[in-house]
């Protein structure tokens, strides 16, 4: 047993910490996309309510999971919204929920439902395995994840054998068994990409006492547009937490920016952060997604994170000034003064 502890530590075990990224991309996709869920569903709900009324015991079940669908969605989506901002210690839980709330009624909860309750026994099996492996390919993979596979491919065992015969149990147990190699891949990989992003740290620095600079390998980071720059400054501040357009519009160029007049240069300022960090081969630093926007916290080593984090040296390192070329920074080194009073 500590012998499989210890395998496990080596190449899947992974920090809450460090996964807190990839919960707020799991975050923002789940918000984008449930939005768009939602309204396919219900108008499939509605389809089978006016059409197939004078069946409805025939269609019981798939009315049931529609509208069961329709709440998980909506609920989803309001969790997805109130954990934006969560700390990032909790992000990994709390950012990923909202996706396991959808997953486990629509991917789990309704297909077994369907695998033992209808003539056609193919339906809930089919779903429950398409939605588990769209999952695997898509969401970072997890233990909670796991455990919910686990139970759920336990839960249709029964069936398959006595719906499906020897043969029918073979083949589930093929298709159980490519799942949990997907989950397995999955992991390893994530890990080994975090492995490299710990090794980009090394030589990435921002220093946000004084004038926010940005360096890497000792060297000053240099952007076409100074405004990159000050996004980058302000995604820092964020401390992981996405950005959206308007947000970011408001803070670089005033808070009756629009995207109507000032869209084409924020735009450019993207490209511009993209390019540059990608010509100096820093990756999974600075992403952009679903119109958000934010920086990786665990990529880059921060004098900001380390006094957050309560580093003694940090603290006594701090005199007063925090991102001093940047206005909107103010409200920040106020809050650092009271808690380096405070400690």
């Amino acid at each position: 047993m500590e012998k499989l502890k210890e395998l496990y530590k080596k190449y899947y075990y992974i920090s809450p910490l460090d996964q807190a990224d990839f919960a707020e991309s799991n975050r923002l996709m789940n918000l984008y996309w449930s939005g768009i869920c939602f309204f396919v569903v219900l108008a499939f709900l509605v389809l089978e309510l006016v059409f197939k009324r004078e069946y409805y015991r025939e269609h019981r079940f798939q009315i049931i999971y529609m509208a069961g669908a329709c709440v998980s969605i909506s609920l989803s989506f309001v969790l997805s919204r109130v954990t934006k901002n969560v700390p990032r210690q909790k992000a990994y839980i709390l950012k990923t929920l909202p996706f396991y709330v959808i997953y486990c009624w629509c991917g789990t909860t309704c297909p077994i439902m369907l695998f033992y309750n209808q003539a056609n026994h193919y339906n809930g099996l089919i779903v429950f395995l398409c939605a588990t492996n769209i999952v695997l390919c898509i969401f970072t993979a997890s233990l909670p994840l796991f455990a919910i596979i686990i139970v759920s491919c336990a839960a249709m065992v029964p069936g398959v054998v006595r719906f499906f015969g020897p043969y029918g149990t073979f083949n589930y147990t093929i298709a159980t068994l490519i799942i949990f190699t997907l989950f397995f891949i999955n992991r390893y990989k994530l890990k080994q990409h975090l492995a490299l992003i710990k090794k980009q740290k090394n030589n990435l620095e921002a220093k946000t006492f004084g004038n926010f600079t940005l360096l890497y390998e000792n060297k000053a980071v240099k952007f076409s547009r100074s405004k990159t720059l000050e996004l980058i400054a302000y995604l820092i501040v964020k401390n992981g937490s996405s950005a959206n357009t308007k947000e970011l519009l408001c803070v670089l160029y005033g808070d009756y920016a629009d995207s109507a007049r000032y869209g084409s240069s924020f735009r450019s300022l993207i490209s511009d952060a993209k390019r540059s960090l990608a010509k100096l081969g820093i990756q999974n630093f600075f992403t952009a997604e679903y119109n958000n926007f934010r920086i990786n916290p665990e990529a880059i080593k921060c004098d900001y994170y380390d006094f957050l984090a309560g580093e003694p040296d940090a603290i006594k390192r701090y005199a007063g000034e925090f991102m001093n070329q940047y206005s909107w920074a103010e409200d920040t080194a106020a809050f650092l003064e009271r808690k380096a009073l405070a400690g």
